[in-house]
């Protein structure tokens, strides 16, 4: 089979490998749609935390099942399935408590491990979720949705609360999408006026701010002085995320769902003032997993529209530069096998 591995910054390497066999508690899947995200990017231009070269990156995916054993899953040969990518202990604190997406000996498939840029997979069976109703492109999509809906959740955002969201990218469009769903207020931030109209577009943003322009007074009259209860940071930016402290409500909550491989600093005295909650997002749940999924069946999210790039996994050493290039304004990108 055909694998396309990241050998170092900048440098992808198409090789052929045997397709693997599985055993008792293991899936054999036929990659079928990959989404390109932030992680791979960083990765590509050796800007990822907790990251080792060569990888074989991809952790956004949909396929077919092509073997499945004996399983209490209700799985078999020929159901489309998306893929939970992150491998957890199951015997830490984290995992002990449920907070699997947070497992202290997390193992992310494409990220720590080898992951699914290839024509064939194997998982732990307990890690792939049954999606006959939709597309594989709208499969591969749950991974990055699922990261918005568990940052929303754990925002206990209400009814009619402001919501200022930073970073109108794939995770931060997930973001606005469920804070709307929530029956948020929403607030989109982002320096591309084309990306801040495909927020009220897509995600029914009610109001959009540059981040170049005046985003303080901005915030101060959408919200009548009040502030957004609820900030989420979807940027990776370690600017923005500084800067995100002072958008924040008072008794309010800041939530870091990007990650930058750097240290944060913050003025106490602010921060103190507003005797604010500062939370971090990572990954998402089965749970998340399982909402996203119907959220796409019912037709509360339509993923079609953030697909804007398509190419084949032939295509990945020459395209991948041109695919993430920001200037190219491509929202989201996915990879055919």
């Amino acid at each position: 089979m055909k694998v396309i591995s990241c050998e170092k910054p900048k440098r992808f390497v198409e090789k052929e490998e045997e397709i693997p066999m599985i055993k008792q508690g293991e899936v054999l899947i036929k990659v079928k749609s990959i989404g390109i995200c932030g992680t791979d990017i960083h990765a590509f231009y050796g800007n990822q935390p907790f990251f080792t070269y060569p990888r074989v990156l991809g952790h956004e995916l949909s396929g077919e099942i092509v073997e499945a054993g004996v399983n209490d899953c209700e799985l078999k040969a020929g159901d489309s399935v998306a893929v939970l990518p992150y491998l957890e202990c199951g015997k830490c604190i984290a995992c002990r408590q449920g907070k699997t997406n947070c497992c202290t000996n997390m193992k992310v498939f494409g990220v720590h491990i080898d992951g699914g840029m290839k024509e064939y997979i194997k998982l732990p069976i307990d890690h792939v979720i049954k999606i006959n109703g939709i597309s594989f492109d709208q499969g591969a999509m749950i991974e990055p949705l699922s990261i918005g809906a568990h940052a929303v959740r754990r925002s206990k955002i209400r009814d009619n609360q402001f919501a200022l969201v930073i970073g109108g990218g794939p995770i931060g469009l997930g973001v606005m999408k469920f804070a709307k769903l929530a029956g948020a207020k929403v607030i989109a931030m982002d320096i591309n006026e084309e990306r801040l109209q495909f927020c009220k577009d897509w995600a029914q943003a009610d109001f959009t701010i540059n981040a170049r322009e005046e985003p303080v007074e901005a915030i101060t009259m959408f919200t009548n002085g009040d502030f957004p209860e609820v900030v989420f940071d979807a940027t990776g930016n370690k600017s923005s995320m500084m800067n995100a402290f002072q958008y924040v409500s008072h008794g309010g909550l800041l939530v870091y769902v990007g990650l930058v491989k750097d240290d944060i600093t913050f003025n106490d005295p602010e921060f103190h003032k507003r005797e604010m909650s500062l939370l971090g997002s990572r990954n998402a749940t089965r749970e998340d997993f399982k909402y996203v999924i119907s959220c796409v069946e019912n037709g509360d999210i339509d993923v079609n529209p953030i697909i804007t790039k398509r190419l084949k996994l032939n295509d990945i050493a020459a395209g991948f530069e041109v695919v993430t290039n920001p200037t190219n304004n491509i929202i989201k990108a996915i990879i055919e096998v």
